[in-house]
């Protein structure tokens, strides 16, 4: 059998699979997760149903609200140009980067069988490298439609010598080449000839990327964009006439350079998108490095990014049996697009193909994707007479033989989103402040529970519950900050104070309640008997921290009546101890525009005013204390709670790289100029 007839074959097939996939799809109905599935993704503990029904619940109300105001194309085009800046800003790509010399150099050349390839660097910003292969015809007598080609996790080694994910997928580029186009395949920073990060959340633990709002898909978008820079300054390419493709993590890096840069005239983007519903609800997160994700603080389902591309040429491609990209969540994503495509009545620019397979580059997929860009840059809807095939040895692609000693791809991490400018806060009016204040809810606490959410909160709480020893003076006061997390705050010496004794408010983190726990176990042993605490937290031995916060606790106690804040993941609420599945519910957040600290910020300033309309608590002036960790949380608390009329702050973090982490916040506001601002908004 001929190519041409093998070709013909799979084009029916992948049609015939599309149109199945489609029927099935439209009759699948969303289900309670089974509980051996809840245990797996969130833990054996009481919180694992709690993290399902709360992750199911954000997930609908994001993909409700995604396209929410867009009822004609009057009201997409009105808003296009904002929702692009807001993507570029959650790629950390506002400011944009300086577009400096591209010092882009050749560095040899290899040919075969008509098809020269180019081996060449540039820099995107002066240290950031970027190697690359290009790709074109031997014979060219006229500038050529180009390809970028964006590359997938293909790592790629020799003699411990990482050639670059190029020469992984460099049979793409070749078959261009062979078929009329001219190709810049370029490597990515984590599996490229320099090898720098992509999984600093996922399982490096550098959760300070939030704060800095930081996302290595940001450094590949900078580096698509300087790459159409690249393909512009050559003579040999027709730069009215630039497509994108490639598949996985180049399936994503097809989405974020076609949705902000408009040079890009088609796009076939291959297992790079899903819905919000398969990452967080469905788990396919765990699958995934940073790379694939922008730090979602506008709280968008994926489709708004694939809508961005209209009304362009854009071909949706993916497996039916792709594992980390479902077919469920592919065909919602593209129903989605197309009711924009609808708007501009640009329906045949829009295409899903679907063909039978899993994560992997097949050359089915390929065939799709060779004739949406032919058709569209080239007006050639001919059936292809070749495929795609290695055409060069891997080896002879790799573009240094020396590392350049002033790289910055493997800290491109640390600098490439700007911190916050220092402010003189003692110098800023008290509007300047509010201004600054607001700046911070925005582009930090996005994630907050909006109005709507918040009237459907449980109505019978806060709960006194008063269940304690006999003429004890503590009890607990249950309350919804937001559902469905129902948090217990612990009340201590109120019953015998009078009714003007200032109250301390002492936030804790998690470890700070399992260092205190042994002496509150000593004070109210019922009490903490009713909280039923599993063993992990009871069996806890006190360390050195330990004496610092019982010591702390005990003067406050001596002080007057104290309680204790427990935000969501403190004490009785805690997640899981296990730090795999830890961290990807904490990825989980992050997909949602949230982290768990800035939610625990929302859980402290609603406790506090939840006790402050409690009779007791309505006349008492209010002390928010904490330390370490904690002592953030609070203060962000008190940049927006009036309730507070002093702060006490203790071993407040010097460092965002060691702090808990909150989207945006280095982005928006120094530590130190934090800390001075929300203790003067508690005088």
């Amino acid at each position: 059998m001929n190519d041409l007839s093998s070709l013909t074959i799979a084009l029916w097939r992948c049609l015939t699979v599309a149109f199945l996939s489609l029927v099935l799809c439209s009759a699948v109905q969303s289900q309670d997760q089974p509980l051996k599935t809840v245990t797996r993704h969130y833990g054996r503990g009481p919180m694992g149903p709690v993290l399902a029904e709360y992750f199911q619940k954000q997930t609908d109300s994001v993909t409700a609200s995604t396209f929410a105001e867009i009822k004609t194309l009057q009201d997409w085009t009105d808003r296009r140009q904002q929702y692009q800046q807001q993507l570029m800003s959650m790629l950390g790509l506002d400011p944009l980067p300086k577009k400096t010399d591209l010092s882009a150099v050749v560095t040899g050349t290899e040919t075969h069988d008509g098809v020269i390839a180019e081996k060449l660097y540039f820099q995107s910003s002066p240290g950031l490298y970027v190697t690359a292969n290009l790709y074109r015809p031997v014979n060219q007598t006229k500038p050529l439609p180009a390809i970028l080609y964006v590359c997938g996790h293909g790592r790629v080694k020799q003699d411990g010598v990482s050639l670059g994910n190029k020469t992984y997928y460099h049979h793409h580029g070749a078959w261009f080449a062979r078929n009329g186009y001219v190709c810049l395949t370029i490597d990515t920073i984590q599996l490229g000839e320099i090898e720098g990060l992509h999984h600093g959340t996922h399982h490096l633990g550098m959760w300070w990327w939030n704060s800095r709002g930081y996302t290595p898909a940001g450094v590949e978008a900078w580096n698509c964009i300087r790459a159409l820079d690249y393909l512009e300054s050559r003579e040999e390419v027709d730069a009215d006439r630039i497509g994108v493709t490639g598949r996985s993590g180049g399936g994503a890096y097809s989405w974020w350079i076609a949705a902000i840069d408009q040079r890009i005239k088609v796009a076939v983007p291959v297992a790079g998108i899903t819905s919000m519903q398969n990452h967080v609800a469905d788990h396919c997160v765990e699958g995934h490095c940073d790379c694939m994700f922008m730090l979602n603080t506008q709280r968008w389902d994926f489709p708004m990014v694939a809508a961005l591309v209209a009304p362009r040429p854009l071909l949706i491609a993916n497996s039916d049996k792709d594992r980390i990209f479902p077919l469920d969540g592919v065909v919602d994503v593209y129903q989605q697009t197309k009711q924009i495509y609808d708007l501009y009545d640009a329906g045949n620019q829009l295409g899903l193909h679907l063909t039978e397979g899993p994560h992997k580059d097949t050359q089915e997929l390929r065939v799709g994707a060779f004739r949406w860009l032919n058709r569209f840059l080239k007006q050639d809807q001919e059936l292809l007479q070749s495929v795609a095939v290695p055409w060069f040895e891997k080896s002879d692609l790799r573009v240094f033989e020396t590392l350049p000693t002033d790289e910055r791809v493997t800290t491109i991490h640390e600098t490439f989103v700007p911190l916050a400018e220092r402010r003189e806060i003692a110098k800023l009016s008290d509007l300047q402040q509010q201004q600054l204040i607001e700046q911070v809810r925005q582009q930090c606490f996005s994630g907050w529970p909006d109005a709507s959410e918040k009237k459907q909160r449980t109505k019978d709480l806060p709960l006194k519950v008063d269940d304690v020893a006999t003429g004890s003076p503590a009890y607990r006061v249950e309350l919804v900050t937001q559902e469905p997390f129902r948090l217990t705050q612990i009340c201590l010496g109120m019953k015998s104070a009078a009714s003007d004794k200032p109250v301390t408010l002492m936030v804790l983190d998690h470890q700070d309640w399992l260092q205190l726990l042994p002496r509150l176990t000593q004070l109210e042993p019922a009490l903490v008997r009713a909280l039923r605490l599993p063993a992990s937290q009871t069996e806890v031995t006190p360390d050195a921290k330990a004496a610092k916060i019982v010591i702390e606790f005990e003067r406050l106690l001596k002080k007057g009546p104290v309680v204790l804040l427990l935000a969501r993941d403190v004490g009785p609420t805690r997640w899981t101890e296990d730090q795999k599945l830890r961290t990807h519910i904490h990825r989980r957040f992050m997909l949602l525009g949230q982290t768990p600290a800035a939610m625990q910020v929302h859980d402290i300033l609603e406790s506090v005013q939840t006790l402050r309309r409690m009779p007791e608590f309505s006349d008492r002036p209010f002390e928010l204390t904490a330390v370490g960790d904690a002592a953030l949380i609070a203060a962000c608390a008190a940049l927006f709670a009036p309730d507070i009329q002093s702060l006490a702050l203790q071993q407040f973090p010097e460092s965002y790289t060691k702090a808990p982490d909150i989207p945006n916040l280095a982005r928006v506001i120094r530590l130190a100029d934090l800390k001075q601002l929300a203790e003067r908004q508690s005088q």
